[in-house]
C-alpha cells in the first residue's frame, strides 16, 4: 500500500518536508454575522461597514453599501472583524471570499475567518478559493443551502510552515495584481470605446475620405431599411450535449453568447457573414463573423442590405435607448421602424474599421485575463495539498 505524502507537486526550492494536516478551526476563529432591526433608524447609517454576500465580487473589499452604528452592533449578533479578516459567504451562495481591508462587520450570510498569528491570511484565502467545493458539499438546507460554523471548522487543510505560507501568498498576490491591472485596462478600454461612440454617433467626430475631403451629410434611415432578417428555425441545434472539443459554436444573443460547441454538421449558418443575432424578447444583440448554430427560435438573424456596413449598424444599435415593455417579439414591431443616422458607405466602413480596432484590443485584453486566471488556477492546484 502506497502512503500518500502531503507534499505539493510544485514548490519553491528552499522548502521541503510534508505539509501538516490541520482543520480550519486550528488556523482561525470563525465568526458569524448579524442584522440590526431594519425598522430602527438609530441602528443604521453609522461608521461601521456592514457587508452582504452580494458585495463579495472582488478579492478585497473596503467600503460596504450600508453601514451600522455602534448601537446597531450591540443590538445584533454582528461582531467587529479586524482588518485582514476573510469574509466567507455561508448562505445561499457558498464559499465566495474576500479580504477586509478595514475593520467591518457582516450580515448573517457569512461565517468569517479571523486567521491566527501562526498562519497567513492570504495563504488561507487562496486555499479556500482553490477548495471551494469542500464548503459547497458540506452545505445543506431545503429552502437554500447553508454551511454552519461547526462544519467549516471541521474542514481539513494541509499547511506548510509560516515562511512558506508567506512566500506562496506573496507569489499569488503578485499574480492577482497583474490580473487586476489587466481588468483595469479592460474597463478603461471599454469606457474609451463608449465615449468615442457617443461622439461618433452624435457626429461630434467626423471622418474624412482618403483625400482629406468631408463625406456627405448623414441620412435618417429605419433599421428595417438597412437590415433584412432570417428566421433561425433551420439552424437550431438538435441536442444540447455540448463539448469544447467540437467545432461549431451554439449561440445566444445574450451575455453568455457562446453556450457550447456541437458536432452537428447540418443546419449550420455560414451565409452572408458577418451578421447580427438579435434576441426578439430581450433585444440583446451580438455581432457574429463565424459559422454557428443557435439554441432557440426566439431570435432573428439580421443581414445587411445594399450599401450598408453591418458592423456600423451593430454599433449604432448599441446606442439606442429602448425600455422593454412586455413579453413580446420586438424586431418587426419595435426595432425595424426605429431610425438611425446613416452616413455614406465609405464613412460607415471607416467608422466600423476604427471601432473594430478598439474591439481587437478589448478582445486581446480579455484573452490575457482568461489566460492569467487559468495559469493561476493551475498553479494553485499544484502548490496546495
Amino acid at each position: 500500500m502506497v502512503i500518500k505524502k502531503n507534499i505539493p507537486q510544485l514548490r519553491f526550492p528552499e522548502f521541503e518536508g510534508e505539509y501538516e494536516k490541520r482543520i480550519l478551526n486550528d488556523t482561525c476563529t470563525i465568526v458569524g454575522g448579524g442584522t440590526p432591526d431594519s425598522g430602527k433608524e438609530e441602528l443604521w447609517n453609522g461608521h461601521i461597514q456592514w457587508f452582504t454576500p452580494t458585495e463579495i465580487k472582488m478579492d478585497y473589499v473596503s467600503k460596504s453599501e450600508r453601514t451600522i452604528t455602534e448601537l446597531g452592533l450591540k443590538k445584533s449578533s454582528a461582531r467587529i472583524l479586524p482588518k485582514g479578516t476573510i469574509l466567507l459567504t455561508s448562505r445561499a451562495t457558498i464559499g465566495e471570499v474576500a479580504i477586509a481591508l478595514n475593520e467591518c462587520t457582516t450580515n448573517q450570510g457569512f461565517q468569517s475567518l479571523i486567521v491566527n498569528k501562526l498562519y497567513n491570511n492570504l495563504f488561507i484565502f487562496n486555499w479556500i478559493k482553490n477548495n471551494r467545493y469542500q464548503f459547497v458539499r458540506r452545505a445543506n438546507g431545503s429552502t437554500f443551502l447553508e454551511i454552519s460554523k461547526s462544519e467549516i471548522g471541521k474542514i481539513p487543510i494541509c499547511t506548510p510552515t509560516l515562511p512558506e505560507q508567506q512566500k506562496i501568498a506573496s507569489f499569488f498576490t503578485a499574480i492577482d495584481q497583474k490580473i487586476s491591472q489587466l481588468k483595469r485596462k479592460l474597463i478603461l478600454l471599454e469606457q474609451y470605446k463608449k465615449g468615442l461612440m457617443q461622439k461618433i454617433f452624435t457626429q461630434q467626430i467626423r471622418f474624412k475620405d482618403d483625400n482629406g475631403q468631408e463625406f456627405p451629410k448623414w441620412e435618417k434611415k429605419k433599421l428595417g431599411d438597412c437590415l433584412d432578417y432570417i428566421q433561425p428555425t433551420k439552424y437550431i441545434v438538435n441536442t444540447t450535449e455540448y463539448d469544447n472539443s467540437y467545432q461549431i459554436p451554439v449561440l445566444t444573443a445574450g451575455k453568455s453568447f457562446i453556450l457550447g460547441y456541437t458536432d452537428e454538421t447540418e443546419g449550420i449558418y455560414n451565409d452572408c457573414l458577418p451578421v447580427i443575432i438579435f434576441d426578439d424578447f430581450t433585444t440583446s444583440s451580438q455581432f457574429v463573423d463565424f459559422a454557428f448554430k443557435v439554441k432557440s427560435s426566439a431570435m432573428k438573424i439580421l443581414v445587411a442590405k445594399l450599401n450598408v456596413n453591418i458592423k456600423y449598424i451593430f454599433e449604432a444599435m448599441q446606442t439606442l435607448n429602448y425600455e422593454i415593455g412586455g413579453h413580446e417579439r420586438h424586431w418587426i414591431s419595435k426595432f425595424s421602424p426605429m431610425c438611425i443616422d446613416l452616413p455614406s458607405l465609405p464613412e460607415q466602413t471607416k467608422i466600423a474599421s476604427f471601432l473594430s480596432t478598439i474591439d481587437d484590443k478589448i478582445t486581446h485584453t480579455q484573452k490575457q485575463i482568461e489566460k492569467a486566471e487559468v495559469w493561476k488556477k493551475g498553479l494553485m492546484q499544484q502548490m496546495f495539498v
